[in-house]
């Protein structure tokens, strides 16, 4: 097959989800209608990397798309998207507590480029699919990724403590070896900085902590200890996370 130019790699793509991924489905369940497992995937690919779960979906399923599909259907449909290869789940992980939170978790595309064909190539969100592109690439090499938790405590002006949950975006973890990984599309304030820090710093063992920025950047240790290294030496280079 020799596709070349944009419009034939869009119609590929298209054809593939639709004619392959969810016919495979319908017919290998034996599912009654498409309109549902097909609104289902719209959902999902409108949210990749939001945190979400059944009761979440079926709620959206009601407000926006008019259709009543209780939890356990959308629980065995998105069962199915998985075992099609089609979307992967990160549950979430309390580093801290060291043990996983049930739910909401994150649901992400196994192939971006069907993810986009899906919605018409619309909604382009960089940050959301730079996100994605690293799951997978952590997935490809083998890790087991989760996403991380980080429970803090401070005390507020009223001397009462608050306790908030800062988010690692991905605990990949390989047999002894463990990261804490933060996508970060553009680090262009120190507010944003913080932003992306601010889970890291508050983990206090020490296994490392890398931040992979979208921007090319000479990888180096800043002054907590955390690594910093651009997205394509993170693509193109397996060991740029144990520089």
């Amino acid at each position: 097959m020799n596709i070349q130019t944009t419009k034939e790699k869009e119609a590929y793509l298209k054809g593939l989800f639709n004619q392959v991924y969810l016919s495979d489905i319908i017919n290998r369940y034996k599912l009654r209608g498409q309109d549902e497992i097909e609104a289902l995937t719209n959902i999902l690919s409108s949210s990749i990397g939001a945190l979400t779960n059944p009761k979440r979906i079926c709620d959206t399923f009601t407000s926006e798309r008019k259709l009543k599909v209780s939890q356990p259907t959308i629980s065995k449909y998105l069962t199915y998207l998985e075992d099609s290869f089609l979307v992967s789940k990160a549950m979430r992980y309390d580093v801290k507590g060291r043990k996983y939170i049930g739910t909401p978790m994150k649901y992400y595309f196994v192939d971006v480029g069907l993810r986009n064909a899906r919605l018409n190539f619309r909604q382009q969100e960089e940050t959301h699919l730079m996100e994605n592109v690293i799951y997978n690439e952590l997935m490809r090499r083998g890790f087991s990724v989760d996403v991380g938790v980080v429970e803090i405590s401070k005390v507020n002006a009223n001397a009462s403590v608050i306790r908030k949950q800062l988010e690692v975006d991905f605990v990949a973890n390989m047999g002894s070896h463990r990261y804490y990984i933060q996508s970060a599309f553009e680090l262009s304030t120190p507010e944003k900085l913080f932003q992306e820090k601010n889970s890291l710093t508050h983990i206090e063992d020490s296994f490392k902590k890398i931040i992979i920025q979208r921007n090319p950047v000479e990888p180096w240790h800043d002054e907590d200890g955390v690594l910093r290294i651009g997205l394509m030496d993170f693509m193109l280079n397996p060991d740029s996370i144990d520089w």
